[in-house]
This record gives C-alpha cells, sequence and structure tokens, in this order.
C-alpha cells in the first residue's frame, strides 16, 4: 500500500448510479477513492496515481472490462495491482472468463456492502504481504563443513 495513508482504489464503472454506490461504500470505510466511468479515463489514472486496488465492471458501456484488465497488467504501474470483476450478468461463462484472466476476485452484482468490504480487505491484504516476502532481503544459508575429528582435538573435548 502507499505507506502510511489510506489504500487507493480505481473504480472504473459505465454507470452512474452504480458507481456511486461503490465509491461511496468504499469512502465511507476510509478508503481513497478515483472513480472512472470508462476506460480511457481509467487507464490514464492508473499510469498517474499510485493504485493499489482496481475494481471493475465486466460490462463497461458494451467494451469488455475483463479485456481492459488484461490491458491494464500490461502497464508497469499496473502489473501487480489485484483487479477485482463486478458484473451483474446472469451468464455463467462470465465468472470463467474472469478466472480464466488470471484474476481470482469476482462479485456478483447487487452485493452487500459488508461483502464488497471484505473482499477488498484480503485483496489489499495478500498482494503486498507477497510483495513484503519477495522484496524482504534473502539471507543465505551458512555452509557448514563437516570434518573428521582429530585425536588431539577428541582428546581435548574429553
Amino acid at each position: 500500500m502507499n505507506g502510511l495513508s489510506s489504500p487507493v482504489i480505481l473504480v472504473v464503472e459505465s454507470h452512474p448510479h452504480a458507481l456511486a454506490i461503490t465509491t461511496g461504500i468504499l469512502s465511507a470505510h476510509g478508503y481513497q477513492i478515483h472513480a472512472a466511468n470508462d476506460q480511457a479515463t481509467a487507464r490514464a489514472l492508473c499510469e498517474s496515481i499510485n493504485v493499489d486496488l482496481v475494481i471493475c465492471d465486466v460490462n463497461l458501456d458494451g467494451q469488455d472490462g475483463v479485456a481492459f484488465g488484461r490491458q491494464l497488467r500490461q502497464l508497469e504501474s499496473c502489473r501487480d495491482v489485484p483487479i477485482m470483476f463486478l458484473s451483474s450478468s446472469q451468464i455463467p461463462s462470465v465468472a470463467s472468463r474472469i478466472f480464466d484472466n488470471g484474476t481470482a476476485l469476482f462479485l456478483k452484482k447487487p452485493y452487500a456492502a459488508n461483502v464488497l468490504l471484505d473482499l477488498v480487505d484480503k485483496s489489499l491484504w495478500m498482494p503486498h504481504l507477497i510483495k513484503s516476502h519477495i522484496n524482504r532481503p534473502h539471507i543465505p544459508m551458512r555452509s557448514i563443513e563437516f570434518s573428521k575429528p582429530t585425536s588431539a582435538s577428541t582428546q581435548a573435548a574429553r
């Protein structure tokens, strides 16, 4: 996350009412929220701010949100940022498309606020835990050499 400040979340949603609900829930719980109602705005935000999480609708006014998620992964600034997808679609293949994209975060609309917040908390915690493990200085194992004790060292040990 971004130091001691609140996590920064980018919400990408083309429907104003859904955007207002999601951003309202998150901002009420102390998250720093940036909102985008289209892919171009979202991409520009990802390139200009440090984002800790992207929440993206699967359907962005007829544009494919899952494909957009793949595009975000190509940006250096978003390569390791978790992406959570939202969808109101009743089509079962939507979830499989999301998971096939390498994303494990999917929330079906409509959702309860506590479910959104729980999933956000988990998605913010996990990547940073992994990253801190990777960035931790590696402590090399010491090489221990075993030698056959000499008669003098055996006598001294007694």
